[in-house]
């Protein structure tokens, strides 16, 4: 059954590099080696051996894979086990009559090994008989498996390349996924599994990807068989600290003892934080056929044995603990603890670029399964499974080489290099300076200061010679800002934003909405077409259908449309609130507009007509109104562009950066502002200095995480995404299926831009808004059975991507909703 798969597997499947899928009833580990020829399959070997001469628990069968083999046939480690496990058996003292069938092939061969050895590929079968005399008999299994195999000794790489044979890593990975999902190997008892790699840690696979890259989606617990050579320490140590970086799970350590007590020194270092194991001196006589040292050696194999079961078996406990904890312990944001049942709290695993690796039972069976993040964990998630290493990388070198610093009157280098390319990028022709904080909230509340300073020194509220305060009592200064829009947290946040669900007495009793909130008209895809929706304060205008249906969003972003009638109708509108406003008081000033260009994000998903958010900006600077863009959200490619001022075509005095700044690896966010805007802050004395800050403000890992991710993104060489004629993402949505779901009776508009498809379902009353559970079905439908991790916004559900998701990626999930949708109709 398994080689059947396994062929299928390469020449059908297209495997992804996200997260795996990964029984937990099947006991799986896999054997790394600190470097080549440190004995990774004699542990291998003997490690077979105690597992089917286990007693408790009593093991049926065990699955040994190499996915990669080179020097074929001459070496071949599959054949190796293959052999010297049944030996071992045979010569142990089993209590009961045990019969043993063991296989062994190798499934593609390079061409170069040539056709005599043909006979190796084919499955080779024995059946072994040991044990005890009288008792009844037990069967037991073993299988071993070679996926690719090349002639040349050499490493995968240079032996795919010289010998015309390649497996790319989707390839590998899909071979390791069937494998892992393959069932009926042994009846009556446990079966493990043992993937033992090629080289070390570090060792280049056929495609060049690293051993541990390679293997990295299916997160498989680890073996290092460290080295016991002179040196072996630095090595062994190395290769675990490249599998810690990269979040796997050391199970055990073992290697040779050469008399320099490499183990001794081992255990001391990492604190006993992982089992050491010390294997006798492997013999160098190469006619010995290590009969004597397997027999010496079968303590440690039975220990060995009994530490990765003891390893499983809390893993498993832990994980089927979690629900019940979480529910105990923890106080989620954002969350009404009586609508969520334990049942339905995610337990996660692990990540891996797009992917959770989700704890679910299914079918009575535990596993670990990969749910994409259709959320990007609110809004953050920007990496693919590369970044994820690289930015862990990055990261771990600044943590090790700053800690912490403090940053007033201070300056390091991932700073000022993280400043640099924001000011050449987002703030590339406006912005002058850098403001680091921890948030978006944050960086929002101190945009507002910056815009409050600037506009008082313009209106003359402050002297610009002192910067003192003329007739403070009377003075209020306010925010213009558009309803359903979101700011943050923080009560100064929430200030600047419109009455809502998040800003009611119960939510926040000192709230009063500072500012006039303008009603914008929106933009969505319903039935094929672009639709441009007025809001109830602008019906009594006179309009056209020209204003608003378009063909696509090309059209709704066109600047032609500056002098359209809906432009003469919006700035009508703007002039009319403004006056209105202006006459209501003469303490109020708007001392601010802020805005998220283009999509309202926690306000529902809603697209802004980028008209009218132009407009705005253009009235606000004919009245020296600074003019803040809230892109906490929206930035660094989340839809399709680097900054969505590139789509609105003009431009802020002061703009928020977070989430996808840092790649969502880490807190960090930046207010971006002019220097006009810095210099209304400069005098001689400190109390004119904006004083707002944190304690980890500019932390060296934030800024190295901004450094690598906004790189990543904009580099075609690791974003196939970008279209780099045009400086913006390909289509990540499937035109077709945006246009399918936007015409289903049951959906009333889509919104489709960048990394993000919104979709909001037709609901009334208090099935709509954002209280509303009328998705919670469907929500439970996508998590638990199409594996997308989904939270709506009441009756608005969304899929959001990262920059560097791959389009087809894109259009599994799409098409997975599409489905549901038309179920639910």
């Amino acid at each position: 059954m398994l080689p059947r798969l396994l062929l299928r597997s390469r020449h059908r499947r297209r495997y992804s590099s996200a997260a795996a899928t990964v029984p937990l009833s099947t006991p799986t580990f896999a054997v790394f080696g600190a470097n080549t020829g440190v004995g990774k399959t004699l542990v291998s070997a003997g490690l077979v051996a105690a597992l089917l001469n286990s007693r408790s628990p009593s093991v049926s069968a065990v699955s040994y894979l190499k996915p990669l083999q080179t020097g074929y046939p001459a070496d071949s480690d599959a054949r190796f086990v293959f052999a010297r496990a049944p030996a071992l058996l045979r010569a142990s003292s089993s209590p009961r009559a045990t019969r043993l069938v063991a296989s062994c092939r190798t499934l593609f061969p390079s061409p170069a090994v040539g056709p005599e050895a043909e006979p190796l590929h084919q499955s080779q079968e024995k059946v072994v008989t040991y044990g005890g005399d009288g008792a009844e008999e037990e069967t037991k299994v073993l299988a071993c498996r070679t996926v690719y195999a090349w002639r040349e000794p050499v490493s995968p790489h240079l032996a795919a390349e010289r010998e015309g044979m390649a497996a790319g890593d989707d390839e590998v990975r899909g071979c390791v996924d069937q494998w892992l999902m393959e069932e009926g190997v042994g009846e009556g008892g446990e079966v493990w599994k043992v993937l033992e790699t090629a080289g070390g840690v570090a060792s280049p696979s056929a495609s060049g990807t690293l051993q541990c890259d390679l293997y990295r989606p299916f997160r498989l617990p680890a073996i290092l068989v460290g080295d016991g050579r002179l040196g072996g320490i630095s090595s062994t140590l190395s290769a675990y600290e490249t599998l810690l970086l990269r979040g796997y799970d050391v199970s055990t350590v073992i290697l040779e003892d050469r008399d320099l007590t490499n183990d001794t020194f081992l255990l001391s270092y990492l604190r006993n934080r992982v089992h050491v194991l010390a294997l006798p001196q492997i013999p160098e006589d190469p006619s010995d056929d290590l009969t004597d040292w397997f027999s010496e050696s079968s303590s440690v194999f039975n220990l060995l044995k009994d530490s990765l079961q003891s390893f499983h078996s809390k893993r498993v406990e832990r994980l089927n603990g979690m629900q019940k904890k979480s529910k105990d312990l923890l106080w989620w944001p954002f969350t009404q603890h009586n609508l969520v049942p334990q049942d339905s709290v995610t337990v996660i695993d692990s990540r891996c670029g797009e992917n959770f690796s989700a704890y679910k039972i299914k079918d009575n069976t535990m596993m670990l399964v990969p749910q994409f993040d259709a959320c990007a964990s609110w809004w953050t998630q920007g990496p693919d499974s590369d970044l994820q290493i690289e930015l862990a990388r990055d990261m771990g070198y600044a943590a090790a080489r700053y800690g912490h610093v403090m940053f007033p009157e201070n300056v390091h280098e991932p700073a000022l290099r993280a400043a640099e390319l924001l000011l050449g990028g987002v703030g590339k022709g406006w912005a002058s300076r850098v403001y680091y904080s921890d948030n978006g909230s944050t960086a929002v509340e101190i945009a507002l200061k910056m815009a409050f300073r600037k506009f008082s020194l313009d209106h003359g509220i402050l002297a610009d010679s002192e910067k003192s305060i003329r007739n403070e009592r009377n003075i209020q200064l306010k925010v213009l800002a558009l309803n359903g829009s979101y700011h943050g947290d923080t009560l100064g946040a929430m200030e600047a934003q419109a009455p809502s669900a998040y800003t009611s007495f119960i939510q926040q009793p000192w709230y009063s909405g500072r500012g006039l909130f303008l009603d914008p008209p929106t933009v969505c895809i319903k039935s094929e077409t672009c639709n441009v929706s007025l809001p109830q304060s602008m019906q009594h205008y006179p309009r056209t259908s020209g204003d608003t249906c378009f063909p696509s969003l090309a059209e709704v972003f066109c600047k032609t449309r500056d002098t359209s009638s809906a432009a003469d109708l919006y700035l009508s509108y703007i002039k009319q609130q403004l006056s209105e406003f202006s006459q209501s008081s003469n303490s109020d000033h708007l001392a601010a507009l802020i805005i998220e260009p283009v999509i309202q994000g926690a306000g529902g998903m809603l697209m802004i007509d980028p008209l009218f958010q132009r407009v705005l900006v253009r009235e606000c600077r004919s009245r020296k109104i600074p003019v803040i863009f809230d892109e906490v959200f929206t930035g660094f490619w989340r839809l399709g562009v680097e900054s969505a001022s590139e789509l609105l075509g003009c431009l802020p005095d002061i703009a928020c950066y977070a989430k996808l700044m840092t790649g969502g690896i880490v807190p960090l966010a930046a207010t971006l502002a002019t220097e006009e805007v810095f210099e209304s802050f400069k005098s001689d004395s400190k109390l004119t200095a904006l004083l707002h800050g944190h304690s980890y403000t500019a932390h060296a890992m934030g800024c190295m995480a901004a450094l690598k991710a906004i790189q990543w993104y904009r580099d075609p060489s690791t974003n196939s995404n970008l279209d780099l004629d045009h400086m913006k993402l390909k289509e990540l949505w499937d035109g077709a299926l945006v246009k399918q779901l936007s015409s289903l009776p049951n959906v009333k508009r889509v919104v489709s831009l960048g990394t993000l498809c919104a979709i909001e379902l037709k609901a009334e009353g208090s099935d709509a808004g954002y209280a509303s559970l009328y998705a919670s079905s469907l929500v439970q439908q996508l998590r638990r059975e199409d594996d997308i991790y989904i939270r709506p916004l009441g009756n608005v559900i969304y899929l959001m991507c990262g920059p560097c998701t791959p389009r087809d990626s894109c259009s599994r999930q799409l098409h997975k909703v599409l489905r549901r949708l038309c179920d639910l109709n």
